[in-house]
């Protein structure tokens, strides 16, 4: 679909980034990870958001069909265990997953459509999405930690896990360092000053210098 891909994505973080540093500013990010996102994604609260969304009733009948009734079991060399429901989980490699799992996560995202994130041409922009890589976006310390609480704890609520160990903040600054102390409960989450954001390098200058060095790199290894 156009403007949905990783570039565009890409695009939008670093313009962002560089509306920051023109504004002299700080550009606050909070890239979450879930842990097996794919695999929590629980079908009658799926199926329940997808009827609160007015899907078509063709693709709903579709996805119900998709996903309800499976079941499985595990063969241990030729001994079968009983076959149990499978009640969560969208298949992985299906290229149809990453939307329902953004649909899934709409619903989370909506709970703080109301709080403060970066004005841009007058709207307020609080997160980015691709798939299950979500990023919260403010322009202050308070207001990242007041998105993250709300997201935190909508996520529990639909099955999903942060995995506090994976999920990162950053400061985008003109300043040479800007600390941030961000909580996942009683968990301090790590401060970085680069991150590989669906393959692009984003740093806390805002700068390109390492994805384009990376890029050279690997334009020299092809001609090698």
């Amino acid at each position: 679909m156009e403007d949905t891909g990783t570039r565009n994505a890409i695009f939008m973080i670093r313009m962002l980034a560089d509306r920051a540093i023109e504004m002299q500013g700080d550009l606050y990010l909070c890239f979450i990870d879930y842990t097996k996102a794919f695999d929590r994604v629980q079908h009658e609260k799926l199926l329940q958001d997808l009827i609160d969304l007015d899907l078509d009733g063709k693709d709903l009948r579709f996805i119900r069909n998709l996903y309800w009734e499976q079941t499985a079991c595990i063969r241990v060399e030729n001994e079968l265990s009983e076959y149990v429901d499978i009640k969560r989980g969208v298949r992985q490699g299906c290229v149809f997953s990453p939307d329902l799992f953004n649909l899934y996560g709409e619903k989370i995202f909506r709970e703080i459509d109301e709080l403060e994130g970066v004005r841009v041409g007058g709207y307020n922009m609080n997160n980015l999405r691709f798939a299950d890589d979500s990023t919260l976006v403010a322009t202050s310390q308070q207001g990242l930690q007041d998105l993250l609480n709300k997201v935190n704890a909508e996520s529990k609520r639909k099955g999903l896990e942060i995995n506090r160990k994976k999920t990162v903040c950053m400061v985008i600054s003109k300043k040479q360092s800007s600390y941030c102390r961000l909580l996942i409960g009683n968990d301090q989450i790590q401060q970085v000053d680069k991150f590989n954001y669906l393959g692009s390098y984003i740093t806390e200058s805002g700068k390109c210098d390492i994805e384009i060095k990376r890029r050279i790199e690997l334009a020299r290894g092809t001609f090698d």
